[in-house]
């Protein structure tokens, strides 16, 4: 990759210009070349799997006029549908209109398409929605040590389950949650927006997702993943709205999203100290690419805090950052136990950051005070490369655990533009050992050591789940 030539501050300005177009012209391309189109009612898209069988939300009662409740026509509906799964599946079609609705359950063989004119709007009555018990990998709600509120979208113990559209919406309207959050009146943890547990084969794509109270995307405890193709918008100044959160998953595939969040726009995880160790079910087999993230305040992808049960295999590329705290942080303390490890970055593009390279290993949120301090975390064998970066603040803040430095760190082919009032140590290392090549400006001592010929690593076979081919499905919704 050849990287450029150093700008003028002339051109600095007419970059960041252009790029704000282009990421524009991106988002607008990637919606017209990834979305379904309508003809005559009759509509395509793609898909893990198709469905025989087809209903209309209002077929069971739904009205929407943005006023109704629909949780018992969601409730009802998908109650129904789920008995045509021996027989095809079946797929519920939300029609354009404004549904209010609670927390509803998905169920296997089965697809909910949100048309490009409707927007579910999730019910700020929090009678409807139901509370479920904390996740087994964590201990306690993130919100508060009791449960937790389901999910607007939820589902357990699933087999090919689809959520798309043709880039309707869901509108969490998060508001009410964030000022309980705000005044500290949560007795237990906010809803997120789609939650997906125990399950395999699963598509969540070609939608817009606004304003969770919380975490937008988290499948849990599940494999064979697909998640392409969605926006997800949140104030940025709204807390821990993570756009997508892949926990405790295996071979799972995460392309072609743009994200505005509060907080991280990707985080990875695997559970919450002493609670993750002992479930025990890593992230692993993960691919991540062509993101787009803006996030003043958290990173663009973030592996941990909570990765006790394990993470590693993962790939990502081609990440596009704007104003964002970090490109991909590392997050992990004592009494994490656990591992991040084999982990491939290339090709960013990074406009206006505090940090491009920042781990740490002192994020001292616990879930409780039974967590064992000499459950040390291993942090190891992370790569990245082919980095260009302007408007930076400082290039790397790396500090790994004494006692346990984080080891095999490999950064290659790196530009980095400093901003107009950048820090004066670009490089902070501490319990860090590692290599680098082409690297400017010149990085720390701990990592001067040559890396090998030809850069640091990116693996070049593909992931099983990368091999996935979507398949044409077909529906008729009635004119509105």
């Amino acid at each position: 990759m050849d990287l450029p030539r150093k700008p003028t501050k002339t051109n600095v300005t007419a970059m960041r210009i252009s790029t704000v177009i282009v990421l524009a012209l991106m988002s607008l391309a990637t919606v017209g070349a990834m979305n379904p189109h309508l003809s005559s009612n009759s509509l395509t898209f793609q898909a893990i799997s198709c469905r025989k069988h087809s209903a209309l939300l209002t077929e069971f009662g739904g009205v929407g006029d943005g006023v109704t409740s629909n949780t018992h026509a969601f409730r009802k509906a998908i109650e129904h549908l789920s008995t045509l799964a021996e027989d095809g599946g079946a797929q519920l079609v939300v029609p354009p209109g404004k549904w209010l609705t609670g927390s509803f359950n998905l169920t296997s063989h089965f697809t909910l398409f949100i048309d490009k004119e409707a927007k579910l709007l999730a019910s700020q009555n929090e009678s409807e929605w139901p509370l479920v018990e904390v996740l087994p990998s964590y201990g306690r709600g993130r919100d508060a040590p009791g449960g937790r509120y389901s999910s607007l979208i939820f589902g357990t113990n699933l087999t090919d389950v689809v959520i798309t559209g043709n880039n309707g919406t869901i509108d969490g309207q998060g508001s009410y949650w964030w000022e309980k959050f705000h005044e500290e009146e949560l007795k237990v943890t906010r809803p997120y927006m789609i939650e997906i547990m125990y399950s395999d084969q699963i598509q969540i794509s070609d939608l817009t997702l606004i304003n969770s109270p919380s975490w937008f995307v988290h499948p849990i405890y599940s494999r064979d993943v697909i998640i392409q193709g969605l926006t997800i918008l949140a104030p940025v100044t709204e807390p821990n709205t993570d756009g997508i959160n892949p926990d405790s998953c295996s071979n799972t595939r995460i392309e072609d999203c743009y994200i505005v969040s509060g907080d991280d726009c990707i985080a990875i995880k695997s559970g919450w100290d002493q609670y993750g160790i002992k479930f025990g079910m890593p992230t692993e087999d993960l691919i991540i690419r062509r993101l787009t993230c803006i996030s003043p305040d958290s990173a663009g992808i973030a592996l941990g805090s909570e990765m006790s049960g394990g993470i590693r295999n993962v790939r990502i590329e081609n990440v596009t950052a704007i104003n964002t705290q970090a490109a991909v942080r590392i997050k992990t303390a004592r009494g994490r136990g656990g591992f991040v490890k084999d982990i491939f970055v290339r090709r960013m593009f990074l406009s206006t950051m505090k940090y491009v390279f920042w781990m740490t290993g002192d994020y001292k949120a616990h879930a409780d005070d039974k967590f064992d301090p000499l459950a040390l975390p291993m942090i190891k064998n992370i790569n990245y490369r082919d980095v260009v970066a302007e408007n930076v603040n400082m290039s790397a803040n790396l500090a790994g655990i004494s006692g346990d430095p984080f080891t095999d760190i490999c950064i290659s082919n790196v530009k980095i533009e400093l901003s107009a009032t950048p820090k004066k140590l670009q490089w902070n290392c501490t319990n860090i050992e590692g290599f680098s090549s082409d690297v400017d400006p010149p990085p720390c001592a701990p990592l001067a050591k040559a890396a090998k010929s030809g850069g640091c690593d990116f693996p070049e076979d593909q992931l099983p789940i990368e091999k996935v081919q979507l398949k044409s499905c077909s529906l008729e919704i009635p004119a509105f």
